[in-house]
């Protein structure tokens, strides 16, 4: 599933495709709805499993068609292939490791245990409990990205 809103441009006036990992709907209703009012133009797109978001960011099977993902938001705690295989894959092969991933934890505890599997992500960031901190969370994402594309330019 994708949201796009057209009228809305970033600062580079383009639409950044972000993929989302999440297998709880409701979070992935609340998540879609907080960044139709970023300020970050933005394409959403979800799966709710490990393999789906291989074949998603391998372009693969029901995903030959999509886009390749600009910024990848992953929790850890997934049916099947789990965020932390998907991470460690994402991190292994050349052409995906230069996509940023934000994994989404519960606390600072979510954070360690990623690390201690040897696995580093771009971003950790706590994952909203209740609706009031998805605004929050949205800026955090936002913050994130405009911090990428900065030094990215500045190479």
């Amino acid at each position: 599933m994708a949201s796009v809103d057209e009228t809305d441009e970033t600062d580079l006036g383009e639409v950044v495709d972000i993929l989302l990992v999440e297998p709880n709907h409701g979070d992935v209703r609340l998540f879609e709805e907080n960044f139709e009012e970023g300020k970050i133009a933005n394409a959403i797109h979800t799966v709710s499993d490990g393999e789906a978001a291989l074949d998603f960011v391998h372009q693969r099977d029901d995903y030959e068609d999509v886009p390749q993902p600009d910024l990848i938001l992953l929790e850890p705690q997934l049916p099947g292939k789990s965020g932390m295989e998907v991470l460690a894959e994402l991190n292994n092969e050349p052409v995906l490791s230069g996509i940023p991933v934000v994994v989404l934890t519960s606390s600072k505890m979510g954070e360690d245990i990623v690390q201690s599997h040897g696995l580093e992500a771009d971003e950790y960031i706590r994952k909203p409990v209740d609706t009031d901190e998805f605004v929050e969370f949205v800026q955090s994402i936002e913050d994130f990205w405009f911090a990428i594309i900065k030094t990215d330019g500045e190479e």
